[in-house]
Protein backbone atom coordinates (compact mmCIF):
# COMPACT_ATOMS: atom_id res chain seq x y z
CA UNK A 1 0.00 0.00 0.00
CA UNK A 2 2.89 2.36 0.69
CA UNK A 3 4.00 2.04 -2.92
CA UNK A 4 0.49 2.93 -4.12
CA UNK A 5 0.39 6.01 -1.91
CA UNK A 6 3.76 7.13 -3.25
CA UNK A 7 2.53 6.60 -6.79
CA UNK A 8 -0.58 8.71 -6.08
CA UNK A 9 1.55 11.55 -4.68
CA UNK A 10 3.64 11.50 -7.86
CA UNK A 11 0.49 11.65 -9.97
CA UNK A 12 -0.78 14.59 -7.91
CA UNK A 13 2.40 16.49 -8.64
CA UNK A 14 2.04 15.65 -12.33
CA UNK A 15 -1.58 16.82 -12.34
CA UNK A 16 -0.69 19.97 -10.47
CA UNK A 17 1.85 20.91 -13.15
CA UNK A 18 -0.46 20.08 -16.06
CA UNK A 19 -1.43 23.08 -18.24
CA UNK A 20 -3.80 23.44 -21.17
CA UNK A 21 -4.07 26.21 -23.78
CA UNK A 22 -7.16 24.89 -25.52
CA UNK A 23 -10.16 22.67 -24.96
CA UNK A 24 -8.58 19.73 -26.80
CA UNK A 25 -5.70 19.57 -24.29
CA UNK A 26 -8.17 19.76 -21.40
CA UNK A 27 -10.10 16.87 -22.94
CA UNK A 28 -6.86 14.88 -23.20
CA UNK A 29 -6.37 15.39 -19.45
CA UNK A 30 -9.86 14.08 -18.71
CA UNK A 31 -9.40 10.95 -20.78
CA UNK A 32 -5.99 10.23 -19.23
CA UNK A 33 -7.00 10.62 -15.61
CA UNK A 34 -10.82 10.45 -15.40
CA UNK A 35 -11.80 8.38 -18.45
CA UNK A 36 -13.33 4.90 -18.39
CA UNK A 37 -9.85 3.49 -19.01
CA UNK A 38 -8.03 6.27 -17.20
CA UNK A 39 -5.49 6.26 -14.41
CA UNK A 40 -7.98 6.60 -11.54
CA UNK A 41 -9.99 3.59 -12.76
CA UNK A 42 -6.78 1.66 -13.00
CA UNK A 43 -5.72 2.55 -9.46
CA UNK A 44 -9.19 1.70 -8.14
CA UNK A 45 -8.60 -1.81 -9.52
CA UNK A 46 -5.68 -2.22 -7.11
CA UNK A 47 -8.21 -2.28 -4.23
CA UNK A 48 -8.31 -6.09 -4.48
CA UNK A 49 -4.59 -6.30 -3.70
CA UNK A 50 -4.81 -4.14 -0.55
CA UNK A 51 -5.01 -5.86 2.83
CA UNK A 52 -8.45 -5.95 4.40
CA UNK A 53 -7.52 -3.66 7.28
CA UNK A 54 -6.17 -1.00 4.83
CA UNK A 55 -9.05 -0.99 2.32
CA UNK A 56 -10.98 1.77 4.11
CA UNK A 57 -8.04 4.20 4.30
CA UNK A 58 -7.01 3.40 0.72
CA UNK A 59 -10.58 4.10 -0.47
CA UNK A 60 -10.49 7.50 1.24
CA UNK A 61 -7.17 8.34 -0.43
CA UNK A 62 -8.54 7.35 -3.85
CA UNK A 63 -11.70 9.43 -3.37
CA UNK A 64 -9.62 12.46 -2.43
CA UNK A 65 -7.40 11.84 -5.46
CA UNK A 66 -10.43 11.61 -7.75
CA UNK A 67 -11.87 14.86 -6.36
CA UNK A 68 -8.48 16.49 -6.82
CA UNK A 69 -8.28 15.38 -10.47
CA UNK A 70 -11.88 16.45 -11.18
CA UNK A 71 -11.24 19.91 -9.69
CA UNK A 72 -8.13 20.27 -11.87
CA UNK A 73 -10.12 19.29 -14.97
CA UNK A 74 -12.89 21.81 -14.21
CA UNK A 75 -10.27 24.54 -13.79
CA UNK A 76 -8.64 23.62 -17.12
CA UNK A 77 -12.00 23.52 -18.90
CA UNK A 78 -13.08 26.89 -17.50
CA UNK A 79 -9.75 28.52 -18.42
CA UNK A 80 -9.73 27.26 -22.00
CA UNK A 81 -13.43 28.07 -22.54
CA UNK A 82 -13.05 31.67 -21.28
CA UNK A 83 -9.94 32.16 -23.38
CA UNK A 84 -11.78 31.07 -26.49
CA UNK A 85 -14.73 33.31 -25.76
CA UNK A 86 -12.47 36.26 -25.04
CA UNK A 87 -10.67 35.71 -28.31
CA UNK A 88 -13.91 35.62 -30.29
CA UNK A 89 -15.34 38.68 -28.53
CA UNK A 90 -12.20 40.77 -28.69
CA UNK A 91 -12.79 44.13 -30.37
CA UNK A 92 -10.37 45.27 -33.03
CA UNK A 93 -10.23 49.02 -32.49
CA UNK A 94 -8.48 49.51 -35.81
CA UNK A 95 -11.56 48.40 -37.78
CA UNK A 96 -13.87 51.12 -39.18
CA UNK A 97 -17.10 51.72 -37.30
CA UNK A 98 -20.40 50.27 -38.50
CA UNK A 99 -22.12 52.74 -40.81
CA UNK A 100 -25.11 54.48 -39.25
CA UNK A 101 -27.85 55.43 -41.72
CA UNK A 102 -28.62 59.12 -41.74
CA UNK A 103 -32.25 59.91 -41.03
CA UNK A 104 -34.18 62.68 -42.74
CA UNK A 105 -37.20 64.85 -42.15
CA UNK A 106 -40.37 64.20 -44.10
CA UNK A 107 -40.65 66.56 -47.10
CA UNK A 108 -43.94 67.90 -45.73
CA UNK A 109 -42.20 68.81 -42.47
CA UNK A 110 -39.35 70.47 -44.36
CA UNK A 111 -41.68 72.68 -46.38
CA UNK A 112 -43.97 73.42 -43.43
CA UNK A 113 -40.99 74.60 -41.39
CA UNK A 114 -39.80 76.72 -44.30
CA UNK A 115 -43.22 78.37 -44.69
CA UNK A 116 -43.37 79.11 -40.96
CA UNK A 117 -39.85 80.57 -41.03
CA UNK A 118 -40.68 82.91 -43.91
CA UNK A 119 -43.77 84.34 -42.25
CA UNK A 120 -42.06 84.60 -38.88
CA UNK A 121 -39.63 87.00 -40.52
CA UNK A 122 -42.67 89.19 -41.24
CA UNK A 123 -43.74 89.10 -37.61
CA UNK A 124 -46.32 86.29 -37.78
CA UNK A 125 -46.64 84.04 -34.72
CA UNK A 126 -47.65 80.37 -34.86
CA UNK A 127 -51.09 79.42 -33.52
CA UNK A 128 -52.52 75.91 -33.26
CA UNK A 129 -55.89 74.38 -32.46
CA UNK A 130 -57.74 71.05 -32.22
CA UNK A 131 -58.31 68.82 -35.24
CA UNK A 132 -61.77 67.85 -33.94
CA UNK A 133 -63.82 71.03 -34.02
CA UNK A 134 -67.24 72.32 -33.00
CA UNK A 135 -69.67 73.77 -35.55
CA UNK A 136 -69.39 77.34 -34.22
CA UNK A 137 -65.66 77.69 -34.73
CA UNK A 138 -65.75 75.92 -38.05
CA UNK A 139 -68.91 77.18 -39.78
CA UNK A 140 -71.10 79.71 -38.00
CA UNK A 141 -68.41 82.13 -36.83
CA UNK A 142 -66.89 82.03 -40.34
CA UNK A 143 -70.04 83.57 -41.85
CA UNK A 144 -71.61 80.22 -42.74
CA UNK A 145 -74.92 80.10 -40.84
CA UNK A 146 -77.07 76.97 -40.76
CA UNK A 147 -78.29 75.83 -44.21
CA UNK A 148 -75.80 78.12 -45.95
CA UNK A 149 -74.91 76.50 -49.33
CA UNK A 150 -71.19 77.18 -48.80
CA UNK A 151 -71.20 74.51 -46.09
CA UNK A 152 -71.16 72.01 -48.96
CA UNK A 153 -67.99 73.45 -50.51
CA UNK A 154 -65.98 70.69 -48.80
CA UNK A 155 -67.04 67.12 -48.06
CA UNK A 156 -66.75 67.06 -44.28
CA UNK A 157 -66.18 64.10 -41.98
CA UNK A 158 -68.84 64.46 -39.25
CA UNK A 159 -68.22 62.74 -35.92
CA UNK A 160 -71.46 63.67 -34.20
CA UNK A 161 -74.55 65.76 -34.93
CA UNK A 162 -76.76 67.88 -32.67
CA UNK A 163 -74.45 69.39 -31.68
CA UNK A 164 -72.16 69.03 -34.68
CA UNK A 165 -68.61 67.80 -34.11
CA UNK A 166 -66.39 67.22 -37.11
CA UNK A 167 -62.86 66.79 -38.43
CA UNK A 168 -61.72 70.19 -39.65
CA UNK A 169 -61.34 70.63 -43.40
CA UNK A 170 -59.22 73.78 -42.96
CA UNK A 171 -57.44 75.54 -40.11
CA UNK A 172 -59.63 78.67 -40.19
CA UNK A 173 -61.16 77.53 -36.89
CA UNK A 174 -57.81 78.34 -35.26
CA UNK A 175 -58.16 81.90 -36.52
CA UNK A 176 -61.61 82.14 -34.93
CA UNK A 177 -60.26 80.96 -31.60
CA UNK A 178 -57.52 83.58 -31.72
CA UNK A 179 -59.96 86.37 -32.64
CA UNK A 180 -62.24 85.42 -29.75
CA UNK A 181 -59.38 86.19 -27.35
CA UNK A 182 -59.74 89.87 -28.30
CA UNK A 183 -55.99 90.59 -28.22
CA UNK A 184 -55.41 93.01 -31.09
CA UNK A 185 -53.60 93.40 -33.40
CA UNK A 186 -53.46 89.77 -34.60
CA UNK A 187 -50.72 88.48 -36.87
CA UNK A 188 -50.68 84.66 -36.92
CA UNK A 189 -50.16 81.64 -39.13
CA UNK A 190 -51.96 78.38 -38.42
CA UNK A 191 -50.26 75.19 -39.66
CA UNK A 192 -52.00 71.85 -39.18
CA UNK A 193 -53.49 68.67 -40.59
CA UNK A 194 -56.96 68.75 -42.15
CA UNK A 195 -59.39 66.13 -43.46
CA UNK A 196 -61.81 65.95 -46.39
CA UNK A 197 -63.97 63.15 -47.72
CA UNK A 198 -62.38 63.10 -51.17
CA UNK A 199 -61.31 60.40 -53.60
CA UNK A 200 -57.59 59.74 -53.29
CA UNK A 201 -55.66 60.54 -56.47
CA UNK A 202 -52.41 62.09 -57.66
CA UNK A 203 -53.84 65.55 -56.84
CA UNK A 204 -56.08 64.91 -53.80
CA UNK A 205 -56.15 62.97 -50.54
CA UNK A 206 -58.52 62.43 -47.61
CA UNK A 207 -56.01 64.12 -45.29
CA UNK A 208 -53.40 66.76 -45.99
CA UNK A 209 -51.76 69.80 -44.39
CA UNK A 210 -52.50 73.51 -44.53
CA UNK A 211 -50.96 76.76 -43.40
CA UNK A 212 -53.38 79.66 -43.00
CA UNK A 213 -52.52 83.24 -42.13
CA UNK A 214 -54.43 86.09 -40.50
CA UNK A 215 -53.54 89.74 -39.97
CA UNK A 216 -56.02 92.10 -38.25
CA UNK A 217 -55.20 95.67 -37.30
CA UNK A 218 -56.24 99.20 -38.21
CA UNK A 219 -55.95 100.28 -41.84
CA UNK A 220 -54.99 96.88 -43.27
CA UNK A 221 -55.51 96.86 -47.06
CA UNK A 222 -55.50 94.44 -49.97
CA UNK A 223 -52.16 95.92 -50.98
CA UNK A 224 -50.71 94.65 -47.68
CA UNK A 225 -52.03 91.20 -48.51
CA UNK A 226 -50.50 91.21 -52.01
CA UNK A 227 -47.09 92.38 -50.84
CA UNK A 228 -47.04 89.77 -48.07
CA UNK A 229 -47.78 86.98 -50.53
CA UNK A 230 -45.33 88.34 -53.13
CA UNK A 231 -42.62 88.17 -50.48
CA UNK A 232 -43.57 84.60 -49.53
CA UNK A 233 -43.51 83.30 -53.13
CA UNK A 234 -40.18 84.90 -53.93
CA UNK A 235 -38.60 83.53 -50.75
CA UNK A 236 -40.01 80.04 -51.34
CA UNK A 237 -39.60 79.64 -55.11
CA UNK A 238 -37.26 82.40 -56.22
CA UNK A 239 -37.66 85.81 -57.83
CA UNK A 240 -38.12 84.46 -61.36
CA UNK A 241 -41.49 82.83 -60.64
CA UNK A 242 -44.49 84.55 -62.26
CA UNK A 243 -47.48 85.40 -60.06
CA UNK A 244 -51.10 86.27 -60.82
CA UNK A 245 -54.28 86.89 -58.78
CA UNK A 246 -57.75 85.80 -59.92
CA UNK A 247 -61.08 86.90 -58.40
CA UNK A 248 -62.76 84.14 -56.40
CA UNK A 249 -65.33 83.55 -53.67
CA UNK A 250 -64.92 82.51 -50.05
CA UNK A 251 -67.68 83.09 -47.48
CA UNK A 252 -65.23 84.42 -44.87
CA UNK A 253 -63.42 86.98 -47.07
CA UNK A 254 -64.61 89.87 -49.25
CA UNK A 255 -63.14 90.58 -51.73
CA UNK A 256 -61.58 87.17 -52.33
CA UNK A 257 -58.90 85.94 -54.72
CA UNK A 258 -56.88 82.91 -55.69
CA UNK A 259 -53.16 83.18 -56.29
CA UNK A 260 -51.42 81.28 -59.10
CA UNK A 261 -47.75 80.86 -59.91
CA UNK A 262 -46.11 79.59 -63.08
CA UNK A 263 -45.74 75.82 -62.97
CA UNK A 264 -42.28 74.85 -61.78
CA UNK A 265 -42.61 71.24 -62.91
CA UNK A 266 -43.14 71.87 -66.62
CA UNK A 267 -41.83 75.44 -66.81
CA UNK A 268 -45.18 76.66 -68.07
CA UNK A 269 -45.38 74.31 -71.05
CA UNK A 270 -48.19 72.21 -69.54
CA UNK A 271 -48.35 69.01 -67.45
CA UNK A 272 -50.83 66.98 -65.40
CA UNK A 273 -50.09 69.04 -62.26
CA UNK A 274 -51.02 72.37 -63.89
CA UNK A 275 -53.70 70.72 -66.04
CA UNK A 276 -51.74 71.83 -69.10
CA UNK A 277 -52.36 75.53 -68.42
CA UNK A 278 -48.86 76.49 -67.27
CA UNK A 279 -50.30 77.92 -64.01
CA UNK A 280 -50.81 76.31 -60.60
CA UNK A 281 -53.11 77.70 -57.91
CA UNK A 282 -51.24 77.65 -54.59
CA UNK A 283 -53.52 79.54 -52.18
CA UNK A 284 -56.76 81.37 -51.58
CA UNK A 285 -56.89 84.77 -49.89
CA UNK A 286 -58.93 87.92 -49.31
CA UNK A 287 -59.94 90.63 -46.88
CA UNK A 288 -61.60 89.32 -43.73
CA UNK A 289 -65.39 89.61 -44.04
CA UNK A 290 -66.87 92.22 -41.62
CA UNK A 291 -69.43 89.68 -40.43
CA UNK A 292 -66.62 87.40 -39.27
CA UNK A 293 -65.07 90.24 -37.26
CA UNK A 294 -68.42 91.05 -35.65
CA UNK A 295 -69.08 87.38 -34.83
CA UNK A 296 -65.80 87.28 -32.89
CA UNK A 297 -66.42 90.53 -31.02
CA UNK A 298 -64.10 92.74 -33.11
CA UNK A 299 -65.31 96.18 -34.23
CA UNK A 300 -65.45 95.91 -38.04
CA UNK A 301 -65.73 99.71 -38.34
CA UNK A 302 -62.34 100.15 -36.72
CA UNK A 303 -60.38 97.07 -37.71
CA UNK A 304 -59.74 95.37 -41.04
CA UNK A 305 -57.64 92.38 -41.93
CA UNK A 306 -56.61 89.84 -44.51
CA UNK A 307 -56.44 86.06 -44.48
CA UNK A 308 -54.92 83.38 -46.71
CA UNK A 309 -54.61 79.62 -46.78
CA UNK A 310 -52.41 77.20 -48.69
CA UNK A 311 -51.91 73.44 -48.93
CA UNK A 312 -48.45 72.32 -47.83
CA UNK A 313 -48.57 69.31 -50.17
CA UNK A 314 -49.13 71.57 -53.18
CA UNK A 315 -46.18 73.77 -52.23
CA UNK A 316 -44.02 70.68 -51.64
CA UNK A 317 -44.94 69.18 -55.01
CA UNK A 318 -43.87 72.37 -56.74
CA UNK A 319 -40.74 72.83 -54.65
CA UNK A 320 -39.43 69.31 -55.27
CA UNK A 321 -41.16 68.74 -58.62
CA UNK A 322 -43.20 65.76 -57.39
CA UNK A 323 -46.11 64.74 -59.60
CA UNK A 324 -48.05 62.39 -57.29
CA UNK A 325 -49.40 63.58 -53.93
CA UNK A 326 -49.87 59.99 -52.72
CA UNK A 327 -46.11 59.54 -52.32
CA UNK A 328 -46.20 61.69 -49.19
CA UNK A 329 -48.26 59.15 -47.23
CA UNK A 330 -46.99 55.82 -48.59
CA UNK A 331 -43.87 55.77 -46.35
CA UNK A 332 -41.64 54.43 -49.11
CA UNK A 333 -38.11 54.71 -47.74
CA UNK A 334 -36.68 55.01 -51.25
CA UNK A 335 -38.70 58.20 -51.68
CA UNK A 336 -38.23 59.65 -48.19
CA UNK A 337 -34.46 59.20 -47.95
CA UNK A 338 -33.96 61.70 -50.77
CA UNK A 339 -34.84 64.55 -48.42
CA UNK A 340 -31.74 64.60 -46.22
CA UNK A 341 -31.31 68.33 -45.71
CA UNK A 342 -33.47 71.33 -44.92
CA UNK A 343 -34.44 73.70 -47.70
Amino acid sequence: MDNLLLTIDQYKTEINNFTASDTETAETFRIKYLGAKGLIKELMGEMKNVAQENKKSFGQVMNEFKVFAEAKYEALKAATTNNGKAASDEIDLSLPADPLPVGSRHPISLVRNRIVAIFQRLGFAVAEGPEIEYDWHYFTALNLPENHPARDMQDTFYINQNPDWLLRTHTSSVQVREMEKGKLPIRIICPGRVYRNETISARAHCFFHQVEGLYIAENVSFADLKQTLYFFVQEMFGKEVKIRFRPSYFPFTEPSAEMDISCLICGGTGCNVCKHTGWVEILGCGMVHPNLLDNCGIDSNKYTGFAFGMGVERITMLKYQIKDLRLFSENDVRFLKQFTSAI
